[in-house]
């Protein structure tokens, strides 16, 4: 199918533009100290994100694809993410915020010039428009990150969003079963997909059932008062290390306060709600609750399966509801809210079979090791997958309400250690189908 190329240079325009004014909101609600200070080891200083979008947007749209003159060669090494771990970044010689902002300013006005000028074709990097979709994409990714930043953050609250809508009143059962067979896992057709989401391939998935929403900070808490913190049979042997070296008792953000649990968010401290996806858990903290309920993480390609899955048709669609992009009625996405929707939100968004919040709200652990696909091949550098694969990082699928819809799809793989505990990670559970039982 051909698209028309005016669209196309539309949609990519459109991409880079929400991607800038959320990075300019991310960077112009804090003063010049929070901007320069280190607020995790774990995180960059938000300055460094800034400059480190403009210089690969500098490289990949206004050198590669544009085939311009490179206007700062000389921080190249500075914003090189392979060459600087988080933690070191704070003493390397960093653009000021008001240098970065300028320099990221100029770089967009510039791409949007080639973007104007560039055919949209003709190649992998500029076939319908790959390339300024991928800078979007890294964009928007670093806005997750930076607010991820914010989170962390100590201080009063400088960011606000409305509440996300209130769940129906509507009952929706606890799990649904998902058929066994042949499913198309990836894409080969999604035209901004990344590597690793391609190519698509078959494989043979056996019966399971999966949570038909993800696990509540209410159901969390009864692993908590089970004792779940303090019995390692439910944990994974590095998890349980995990668990005794830092104390932990309960999720990243949580305080007991006499009878209750409160939690620090984006500089708010607020009771626990009982009907939110818990978040802020490890892949540890994620596999310990299901073994404890007697369940466990759902794997990847089950994952997959349930969000795309169309048994009517036999297909596979690009999101739970069907192929069209998603909408505030979909899912919570795009830090519209700055929390996940209570559990059984969005009906509009649920899958054919009846799984809801798959997109949005919280990115779900799964049972599954970071690897390629068959038939993988690095593109556009091996530094953006290739590098990661492997039984060190554990994949987490759906996106959650720091995601903007152009990084979030129902193929979309994010991965990270199984420790990470900052990230706005849930999960829900799943187990084997029972045949002799009829499910």
């Amino acid at each position: 199918m051909t698209i028309d190329p005016e669209l196309l240079r539309e949609r990519a325009a459109s991409a880079l533009l929400a991607a800038r004014d959320r990075t300019r909101l991310l960077t112009t609600c804090v003063e010049h100290p929070d901007l320069v200070a280190q607020h995790s080891p774990l995180m960059s200083p938000l300055v460094w994100d800034l400059a480190h979008i403009g210089n690969q947007e500098e490289q990949w749209l206004l050198r590669t694809v544009g085939g311009r003159d490179a206007l700062r060669p000389d921080i190249d090494a500075v914003y090189d993410a392979f060459e600087h771990p988080r933690a070191t970044r704070p003493s390397l010689p960093l653009l000021a915020p008001d240098e970065a902002h300028g320099y990221a300013a100029e770089v967009r006005g510039r791409v949007l010039d080639i973007l104007e000028r560039t055919p949209l074709h003709g190649g992998p990097l500029l076939d319908s428009g790959f390339a300024f979709g991928m800078i979007a994409q890294h964009e928007q990714q670093h806005d997750e990150t930076m607010l991820i930043t914010h989170q962390l953050r100590r201080g009063a609250a400088v960011l606000t969003a409305p509440e996300p809508p209130p769940a129906t009143d509507e009952i929706i059962p606890a799990e649904v079963l998902v058929s066994g067979g042949p499913f198309t896992m990836g894409t080969s057709t999604e035209p901004w997909a990344l590597d690793n989401e391609r190519p698509a391939h078959h494989r043979l998935v056996p019966a399971f059932l999966i949570d038909t929403t993800p696990v509540s900070n209410g159901a969390y808490q009864r692993f908590i008062e089970a004792g779940g913190y303090e019995d390692p049979r439910w944990w994974d042997p590095a998890g349980w290390a995990q668990v005794q070296e830092h104390a932990l008792h309960a999720p990243l953000f949580w305080q007991r306060d006499g009878g209750q649990w409160l939690r620090r968010r984006f500089g708010v401290t607020e009771p626990v709600p009982p009907d939110e996806p818990v978040l802020h858990v490890s892949w540890y903290e994620a596999d310990a609750y299901a073994r404890w309920a007697g369940r466990r993480l759902p794997s990847e390609v089950e994952w997959e399966k349930a969000a795309r899955y169309d048994p009517a048709t036999g297909r596979a669609m690009r999101y739970p509801w069907g192929d069209e992009d998603p909408t505030p009625a979909h899912a919570n996405l795009g830090q519209r809210h700055l929390r996940p929707a209570p559990i059984g939100s969005y009906p509009d968004g649920q899958s054919p079979l009846g799984v809801r919040q798959l997109i949005g709200d919280v990115w779900e652990w799964t049972a599954s090791d970071f690897l390629p696909y068959p038939g993988f091949a690095a593109f556009p550098y091996r530094e953006y997958s290739e590098v990661f694969f492997g039984d060190e990082y554990k994949v987490l699928r759906g996106g959650s309400f720091a995601v903007d819809p152009v990084a979030c799809r129902g193929t979309f793989r994010n991965w990270d250690l199984p420790v990470r505990r900052q990230i706005f990670s849930g999960f829900r559970t799943a187990r084997d189908a029972d045949p002799e039982a009829g499910i």
